[in-house]
Order: structure tokens, then C-alpha cells, then sequence
């Protein structure tokens, strides 16, 4: 179950969390990754920890020329390009009100145009794998509960979630018509117990004007059915589930892995 034998994967945000996680369980299921991300010291180090079977690259992921020689370099070194993970984000925390221009034009760089980019470019090569494959290539988006339901924390971060959501059926639409082999879908975490998560603590306890960093993590807690807070193997196990021919009937759809936040 869950196998990826012989495919190329390149993630974004790669470098530590969600993506770290995911290119830990992709390569042990079988995949060759290709870790992308801007923190080069820690992709560095996590694809030597990897193996041979792993590889950096420095990803600015609202930067053209860096997905370019993302894609080439799975080319060049592994023969293709068979998974893309847009798993890059970034969270502000702020109010919307308190939000500048341009604070804004960076999360939504990095959050739409970063995924709107990784598509775009990656498009051919996983076309060309694809159609080779039964199941087709896939591409799987890192959205979150914020682009399925509002957020009363940062309205901006939903915002921009929301545009991956609905790129992600649009994308998986627009594939299919013009008859690529290339499977999208979006994976949709709850609050998961990374540097982003904690941020989320941070800025809750700011926002009610506690400071009380403790509480605010009670109340994400008590928000979620299921008992705990998450973990990036949970994300990463739905993540590497989307990859793989497991899911070959799967695009346009969102994988929901809140620990049931959004079934209240």
C-alpha cells in the first residue's frame, strides 16, 4: 500500500515540518526526492540524512528561474518528474486590518503564486512520466481548514488557502481536458504541532490579549475531537496516500486531516 517504487518526487518547503516528513516517508516507500526549500542549511543536512536517494536544491518558490532548475534537476539526475508537492507556506497570524500592502503581496506570493508557479512549470515533465503510468502523475497542494472554513485569526491566510483550494479542482479540471495523465488534489491539516503551528499559538494569545501562549494551545486542543493536536507524519501519510497509485481514481479532491476540527 502506498508505494511509490521508481517515481521522482520534487516538494517545496521541504526543509523541516510537513515537507521534511513527507520526503522522509516518500523515499521510504520507494520515491527519489528532490527537497526543496530557502532554508539551505537544514535541506542540506536532511538530504544527507536521506541518503542517496535524496537531493537539495534552493527553492524560492516565488521565484521562476528557481522552479526551473527544480524541474531540471529531477530530469537531469532521476529521469522525470512523477509527484510535485506544493508544500510551501507561510503564515502571517495578524489581523487583516493590521496587515501591510506589503505583507500581504509576500503571503501571497509564497502561499498562491509559489503553487500557481510549481504547476506551471512542472506541468510537461509530469505529463511525460504520466502518460507512461496507469494512474498518471499527481501533483497534491497543501492547503489547510483555513481554505475550507473561515479563520477568525488571520482572514488573509483562509484567503490565500482558499485560492489553492479552488486552483486545485480547477487545475485537476483543466488537465483532464486537455488529456495530461496529471492527478491534483489538496490536503487540508488541522493545527499541526510545527514552527507554523506554534505561530498560530503565538498569535491567538496576542489577539485575545492574554499573551498566555499555554491557554491558546488548550484552545486549539479542545477544538480538535479527536484528543491531540497533529503531528507532520499525520500530513505526510495523507500527503505520500495522494501520491501514490492508491489514489489513481482521486483529482480535484481535498484530503481532511484536522483530527475531526471541521466536523463541528
Amino acid at each position: 500500500m502506498n508505494r511509490l517504487d521508481g517515481k521522482i518526487a520534487l516538494i517545496s518547503g521541504a526543509g523541516r515540518g510537513i515537507g521534511a516528513a513527507t520526503a522522509k516517508l516518500m523515499i521510504e516507500a520507494g520515491a527519489q526526492v528532490i527537497i526543496g526549500d530557502i532554508i539551505e542549511k537544514e535541506g542540506q543536512e536532511l538530504a544527507e540524512k536521506l541518503g542517496p536517494n535524496a537531493s537539495f536544491i534552493r527553492l524560492d518558490v516565488t521565484m521562476e528561474e528557481d522552479w526551473e532548475r527544480a524541474v531540471n534537476l529531477a530530469k537531469s539526475s532521476f529521469g522525470g518528474l512523477d509527484i510535485l508537492a506544493n508544500n510551501a507556506g507561510l503564515f502571517l497570524g495578524r489581523d487583516f486590518s493590521d496587515v501591510s500592502l506589503d505583507d500581504w503581496n509576500r503571503l501571497a506570493s509564497v502561499n498562491m503564486t509559489g503553487v500557481w508557479l510549481g504547476t506551471k512549470i512542472a506541468a510537461d515533465a509530469l505529463a511525460e512520466r504520466g502518460a507512461s503510468s496507469p494512474q498518471g502523475s499527481a501533483i497534491i497542494n497543501t492547503a489547510s481548514i483555513a481554505g475550507l472554513v473561515g479563520s477568525e485569526l488571520d482572514p488573509l491566510y483562509s484567503m490565500t488557502k482558499g485560492g489553492v483550494t479552488l486552483f486545485t479542482k480547477s487545475t485537476a479540471l483543466n488537465f483532464a481536458r486537455k488529456g495530461y495523465k496529471i492527478r491534483v488534489n489538496s490536503v487540508h491539516p488541522g493545527v499541526i504541532i510545527t514552527d507554523m503551528g506554534e505561530q498560530t499559538f503565538v498569535s491567538r494569545a496576542k489577539q485575545f490579549g492574554t499573551n498566555d501562549i499555554e491557554k491558546s494551545k488548550k484552545t486549539a486542543l479542545s477544538a480538535h475531537p479527536i484528543g491531540r493536536l497533529g503531528v507532520p507524519e499525520d500530513i505526510a501519510n495523507g500527503i505520500v496516500f495522494l501520491a501514490s497509485d492508491d489514489s489513481g481514481f482521486m483529482t480535484g479532491s481535498g484530503l481532511v486531516i484536522d483530527g475531526g476540527l471541521t466536523a463541528r
